[in-house]
């Protein structure tokens, strides 16, 4: 048997409305994924109901990317939203526990948080060698 699996994007405003919905449902928090996108970021919270997939998406803008706390609601989601802090540059807002930027220590400061389309880098030409 296939396990089940659902995606649902909503809006940034019924994030924390969403996510209680879960929680009322008996849902565990399994993660929360990040991913910088051209001009966005996109934050996917997903939820286990007993091997059955349930994901929540919301988009942000990269100009200003602001998310609440959902630790209220699940206590372990510190731990993402420090991740996203320190990785993305989203400023998540009322988190119950904040490193203040210091749970990762990367030797780039936010080495995810760039969402300008990559591209690549032009290749020197070969010089052929003379044997």
């Amino acid at each position: 048997m296939k396990p089940e699996q659902t995606l649902e994007e909503i809006p940034l405003a019924g994030l924390l409305e969403g996510v209680g919905a879960m929680r009322a449902k008996g849902g565990r928090m399994v993660q929360i994924c990040a991913t910088a996108l051209p001009g966005q970021f996109e934050l996917t919270y997903s939820f286990d109901f007993d091997g059955r997939l349930a994901s929540l998406r919301v988009q942000l803008p990269a100009s200003d990317p602001r998310v609440p706390s959902i630790a209220s609601i699940y206590a372990c989601a510190f731990l993402y939203e420090n991740e996203m802090h320190d990785l993305f540059n989203i400023k998540v807002e009322g988190m119950a526990l904040d490193f203040h930027g210091n749970l990762y220590n990367t030797t780039v400061k936010y080495a995810f948080g760039d969402t300008k389309a990559p591209a690549a880098k032009p290749q020197a030409a070969a010089v052929p060698s003379v044997a």
